[in-house]
């Protein structure tokens, strides 16, 4: 797959307020954030989560909850924001990430893999 120069794909960490310089420069359209968040499901477990219900959203370890980073985001960027959820074994700050949700991760990448191909497919080579 060639390189796309409108997708940014990086680690926010424990902290992806101090993302925003980075999103700024870039000027997305679309940001999708893919976290750890209370489900109640089996861990591993991947949902989309509406932006309207992250205020009552548990299991953040962030120093911000990610409700007032989307809103921040949206009116500061103008940007539209999705929330991919991934059910963790363990809320715990430090615990290892569990087999279950590093299936979930490499689920997500391949589907995310596989679509941006499609959509490279449509633009012409340079």
């Amino acid at each position: 797959m060639r390189d796309l120069d409108f997708v940014r794909v990086w680690d926010a960490g424990h902290a992806p307020e101090n993302s925003t310089a980075v999103l700024r420069r870039f000027g997305p359209q679309i940001v999708l954030l893919i976290d750890a968040a209370q489900l109640d499901e089996a861990p591993g477990t991947i949902r989309w989560i509406d932006m309207e219900d992250l205020d009552g959203l548990s299991a953040s370890t962030h120093s911000m909850p990610l409700s007032m980073l989307a809103k921040y985001l949206n009116l500061e960027l103008g940007c539209d924001l999705k929330l991919l959820g991934i059910q963790p074994r363990s809320n715990e700050f430090g615990e290892m990430v569990s087999a279950e949700v590093l299936q979930a991760v490499e689920k997500i990448v391949a589907e995310l893999t596989n679509i941006f191909k499609r959509v490279t497919a449509h633009f012409p080579t340079a």
